[in-house]
């Protein structure tokens, strides 16, 4: 029997271990997404720049990600049930809708990945063209069957004890076979590569945190069932600061050995044994989309309560299977880094209130709270406005950096006003 999501999590739910933290984040740290946005930094930044830049975002990215699983575990919430004790019971509605949106919508665009990269590698290995709609249903069905299981056993049973040694030996062969398509002198060179200087430290560092801050709407979801919140936080940094640096510098090198002319699976395909890499990274998105949807459905049953998780989790695997069956990639991403952008002051806030108090995690949400919905919008137009008129300075931190002053001052204030009261 799980939990609702309108509940904290039960005693016997309280599962996961720091390892089980480690390995479900690594695994969803991995990604081909990842790969090609890392293939984007050196040819503006310079290889050591950019390696900074990597190293530096994964790092304080991965951070965030970990303070938002140490919350969700030490109070036994969900992301939504943290988005309704900041914000209150019925204007958090609205990011708990949009963020439904955003999961299905990432979802979706996980599908498309699987869809094309399958193709891909039934054109390169069969000569065959099986079209798009016969990988999309193979992919979708699967995740829908995950879906009608348990999300616990899934994380202790299959990522960590299967999915994760697979996808580290795919991970190990693609980045030994194609440092040694460079030899001594082409690692040289690479290292001490310049950049063209059409981005600078700040925008690379916006676009690293980007992707780690980008699961800040789901870490909660699946930090709730921890054990301690050392663990959760611990073992979610560890993950995906390691994945999302791995997979980074892997596309940088795939990139510079192969040009970049090529999209990235075309590119690992290329490799001696990048084949069954390839197909092992595939089946590696799969937790991805999975990620998305449970999250979508955790956050569905938080306004709806009536219907189980997994009649949601159903509903919205077919609604996506759908949608990936008519959209290309190229569409859904500026909608999706676009509508992104309402989460960084959404949990920025959350961050300032929840995480310098602690104990105002067990005080009932009223219906409307006003200070921190009126920082959030704030930080919404403080983003958009940092991208139109000054992207020199990246949007995603200092929007960040504002939303968590504002509400960690506005906490301050209402507990000196109650203490008054």
């Amino acid at each position: 029997m799980q939990t609702s999501a309108s509940h904290p999590s039960s005693a016997p739910e309280r599962v996961f271990g720091w390892r089980d933290h480690t390995a479900l984040w690594f695994s969803l740290g991995v990604g081909l997404l990842v790969m090609q946005v890392g293939a984007y930094l050196v040819p503006a930044l310079g290889t050591r720049d950019a390696l900074a830049a990597v190293i530096a975002g994964s790092i304080l990215g991965a951070g965030l990600l970990a303070w938002v699983a140490r919350l969700g575990c030490d109070s036994g919430l969900s992301s939504a049930g943290l988005i309704h004790t900041v914000y209150g019971r019925r204007f958090a509605r609205l990011p708990v809708l949009l963020n439904i949106a955003q999961l299905l919508g990432w979802a979706t665009f996980e599908l498309v990945v699987m869809r094309d990269g399958t193709a891909a590698i039934t054109r390169q290995a069969l000569g065959l063209d099986i079209g798009l709609a016969l990988p999309t249903l193979f992919w979708g069905l699967i995740v829908l069957a995950l879906l009608r299981g348990s999300m616990i056993t899934l994380v202790r049973r299959i990522v960590s004890r299967i999915g994760l040694p697979l996808v580290v030996l795919s991970l190990i062969w693609l980045t030994v076979q194609f440092a040694l398509k460079l030899e001594g002198d082409g690692l040289r060179a690479l290292w001490l590569r310049a950049g063209d200087g059409s981005m600078n430290a700040f925008q690379a560092l916006d676009l690293v945190i980007a992707m780690p801050v980008s699961w800040l709407p789901l870490v909660a979801d699946y930090a709730r069932h921890g054990r301690s919140g050392r663990g959760a936080l611990a073992g979610t940094w560890l993950g995906y600061t390691v994945a999302n640096i791995w997979c980074y510098a892997l596309g940088v090198l795939v990139i510079t050995v192969t040009g970049p002319d090529l999209d990235m699976v075309s590119a690992l395909l290329l490799a001696q044994g990048g084949l069954v890499a390839l197909g092992l990274i595939l089946i590696d998105e799969l937790d991805n989309t999975y990620g998305d949807l449970y999250s979508g459905s955790v956050s569905a049953q938080s306004l709806c309560n009536d219907v189980s998780l997994k009649t949601w989790g159903t509903l919205l695997a077919a609604v996506s299977i759908g949608l990936a069956m008519v959209l290309p990639m190229h569409t859904l991403e500026p909608f999706l880094l676009t509508l992104s952008s309402v989460f960084v002051p959404l949990f920025g806030t959350i961050l300032g209130r929840l995480g310098m108090r602690p104990a105002s995690l067990t005080e009932a949400p009223r219906a409307l709270h006003t200070a921190p919905a009126l920082i959030w919008v704030l930080g919404i137009a403080v983003y958009h406005a940092l991208a139109q008129w000054a992207p020199q300075y990246g949007s995603a931190l200092p929007t960040l950096l504002l939303t968590f002053a504002l509400g960690a001052l506005s906490a301050r204030a209402g507990a000196r006003a109650a203490q008054a009261v």
